[in-house]
């Protein structure tokens, strides 16, 4: 039989968990952030830029759907709540078993909630690359690096995430020397990012025939899509323009008019300035030209150095220590940074991987 106290401390701690949730999305501030990208949409249009316009109507949305998603919670939490008011003056028990019916709903859903905001790295709705790299050992290493491709496609496929072999150098026996999957789905790069790392494999030798134990080691490395398209926005609150008389030779109209344009761009401290022109409107038009031009440059600028540091961050996980162990013939696997053993290792290599990455999410990995 229910038990109307149990439930109830259990909905106060879901409470909690609401509570909780909301601080960690910053929910109360969405509604700002809302507001603020629909100024900047209307700003937006004094410089026509509708890619930048779209990009913004894209991160509003996703803003809504998630404050829209907690909202729901909250309200459901809310009806619990009367219906328990309901049941103490009516002592129906069908109202008791509704009321946990709906407990264990909404427990579901707040914790598939709870795993999405635990993606808070830059780049986590990104798309991404993964490379498997067999370590030495031939045939026995190239063998485990098939296998882990079979793991993480078959994780991708459950994900209802698209792959796509970028390169492929095959080995002996048909096994893989080294692998690029291009992953495409939300929270791709998210979701499998902290797959990064040295995976071991011991097991009995299906190549040796004396059957000999062997430990054989392959690094996976994950990293985000970069998005080459850049969109400069320029704000009219970034900007400092200033107009002055235009010197040199043009006759008496340049020096009497204030045609000259020079603006300053404030959180870059980039300076543009143009007084070819009579006009001070095409002198302004051509300044905010180069300004674009030059930001194009630093955004390209800052790219280069993010790819490069992604390449750094591959040189030094490459051969560095293992994250996980799969003992095939003491059917274990052991993940060494969130302590986690398994012993169906069938599942885990057909890419049933979700309790490591979760748990790896949740200690902040």
């Amino acid at each position: 039989m229910l038990d109307l106290l149990v439930l109830t401390k259990k909905i106060k701690k879901l409470k909690n968990k609401i509570i909780l949730l909301k601080k960690n999305v910053n929910y109360s501030n969405n509604n700002k952030r809302i507001q603020s990208i629909d100024i900047k949409i209307k700003k937006l249009t004094f410089f026509n830029n509708s890619k930048l316009i779209s990009k913004l109507y894209k991160k509003k949305n996703i803003l809504s759907k998630e404050r829209d998603k907690i909202k729901k919670l909250t309200n459901k939490l809310y009806d619990i709540e009367y219906w328990i008011k309901i049941f103490n003056k009516e002592q129906d028990l069908e109202i008791l078993q509704e009321i946990n019916i709906q407990y264990q709903r909404l427990i579901k859903k707040l914790r598939k909630l709870e795993i999405y905001t635990m993606f808070n790295n830059k780049y986590d709705k990104n798309n991404c690359y993964l490379d498997i790299q067999s370590g030495s050992g031939g045939i026995e290493s190239q063998d485990w690096t098939k296998m882990l491709l079979k793991m993480y496609l078959k994780y991708s496929q459950n994900k209802k995430f698209k792959t796509t072999v970028v390169t492929k150098s095959v080995g002996e026996n048909g096994g893989i020397k080294s692998i690029t999957l291009k992953i495409k789905g939300t929270f791709a790069f998210g979701w499998l990012r902290t797959e990064t790392g040295i995976h071991r494999l011991v097991r009995k030798s299906p190549f040796n025939a004396s059957n000999r134990r062997h430990t054989s080691f392959s690094s996976v490395f994950v990293y985000p899509e970069l998005n080459n398209n850049i969109n400069i926005n320029i704000e009219l609150k970034n900007l400092r323009i200033d107009v002055y008389r235009a010197s040199g030779a043009g006759g008496q109209h340049v020096n009497r008019t204030e045609s000259a344009v020079r603006i300053t761009h404030i959180p870059s401290g980039i300076v543009t300035q143009c007084q070819n022109n009579r006009s001070q409107h095409k002198n302004k038009s051509t300044a905010i030209k180069q300004l674009k031009a030059k930001l194009y440059k630093l955004e390209i600028n800052k790219k280069n150095i993010e790819k490069k540091t992604i390449n750094k961050n591959k040189l030094d996980i490459r051969w560095g220590n293992q994250i996980r162990s799969y003992i095939l013939d003491d059917s274990r696997i052991r993940d060494t940074r969130t302590k986690i053993e398994r012993s169906d290792i069938h599942n885990v290599l057909n890419g049933d991987l979700n309790q490591f990455i979760e748990t790896s999410l949740k200690i902040g990995l």
